[in-house]
């Protein structure tokens, strides 16, 4: 490889303009990954989302999604030709693969494929098996998440390395805003947090436990309330198990959040609580760790890494209901917790690990 600086072409499912873990963690990257030395320039090609509200980073340049699969694969197919010399083909999704492995053969370009969770936890077809397998680097955002991956896909360890996620300076501890208090009627309660999609495909973060240890919760803080941010086709199931379980006017449903009022929404909790049995990380527990909230996540998943195996967060069965009840009454009775275990998710350690990893990968012995 010579001396120019190198041209990414970034294959994602969304980025910029996206909501959500993996679009969060996309944008995240993509910053970094530009302003890493001996990177030019990052193309990204979303294949949803909407069009970003705010500039670019310096370094990258978006283009329009394309939400069909044929049409993406023909527009990613075009882009790459056009934009020749491409020197690392970045895939977002394992599910992108494939088109990601054939884009880097035809332009001789270096494959880096990126794992999340569930998408690499199960055996796929021989076909997303193989693409892996030609990927000069395959990064995971845990190491539950690469473990599982190991497991199938026929590739030397070495070339799977842990990049977990990192959070933005605005998520900071703070005192409860007036204008949440007041709009969500939440002055002298106590309350807990949920922040993610209400799909029914990701019943797994585990809004019902919550919901279902509810009472035991209210019989030791009657002031409790439960807000659940996040919109999706999951909501009205979760409303009618509310009112089955007699805790509706103790639960708030806030639909989707926007993000210039997410950090403030972390600020009015006491606690966050999502016990996953699914999760690849969980970005949403270092942004409540920074917010100075006690964090309590599920033990069977990506979820330790971001609770340091429990040192910065409780890690609990997530399948045990007297497990949750406790740790979310135990989180209740204490002190605000500390923001140490957001520290080393924070960006400028996140850019730097990045960029050892463009060096040592596709730079040094080039």
């Amino acid at each position: 490889m010579d001396e120019r600086s190198l041209r990414v072409l970034a294959l994602v499912t969304d980025a910029f303009g996206g909501y959500g873990g993996i679009a969060q963690y996309n944008r995240d990257f993509l910053s970094a990954l530009a302003v890493c030395e001996g990177v030019g320039e990052v193309i990204v090609l979303p294949c949803a989302g909407a069009r970003p509200k705010s500039a670019l980073p310096p370094g990258v340049q978006q283009l329009y999604p394309v939400k069909s699969k044929v049409g993406y694969s023909i527009a990613a197919l075009g882009i790459a030709q056009r934009y020749r010399p491409i020197d690392i083909v970045f895939c977002g999704h394992l599910f992108m693969a494939p088109l990601a492995a054939i884009i880097a053969k035809l332009l001789g370009a270096s494959l880096w494929v990126q794992v999340h969770g569930n998408d690499a936890w199960e055996e796929l077809s021989g076909l997303y098996r193989k693409s892996a397998e030609m990927a000069a680097l395959i990064t995971s955002v845990s190491r539950y998440t690469r473990r599982r991956m190991l497991e199938w896909v026929r590739i030397e360890p070495a070339r799977v390395k842990i990049l977990p996620n990192t959070v933005e300076p605005r998520f900071q501890p703070g005192p409860k805003p007036d204008y949440l208090l007041d709009r969500h009627a939440l002055h002298g309660k106590k309350v807990l947090l949920t922040v993610s999609r209400l799909a029914a495909a990701e019943r797994y973060k585990g809004h019902d436990r919550v919901i279902r240890v509810l009472p035991r919760v209210l019989a030791e803080h009657p002031e409790t309330m439960y807000l659940i941010a996040g919109d999706g086709d999951d909501r009205p199931r979760l409303k009618v198990l509310a009112e089955e379980v007699r805790v509706a006017q103790n639960v708030r449903f806030l639909g989707l959040v926007s993000d210039e009022e997410l950090a403030d929404h972390f600020r009015i909790a006491d606690v966050f609580v999502m016990p996953s049995t699914g999760e690849g990380f969980g970005i949403v527990f270092l942004e409540a760790m920074a917010s100075g909230i006690r964090v309590i996540g599920g033990n069977k998943d990506g979820s330790l890494d971001a609770l340091g195996d429990g040192v910065f967060g409780t890690a609990i069965n997530p399948e045990n209901g007297d497990e949750l009840a406790s740790a979310i009454c135990t989180a209740l009775n204490s002190a605000p917790a500390n923001t140490g275990g957001a520290i080393r998710f924070k960006a400028s350690a996140f850019t730097e690990h990045l960029e050892a990893l463009v060096w040592s990968n596709f730079i040094a012995g080039h």
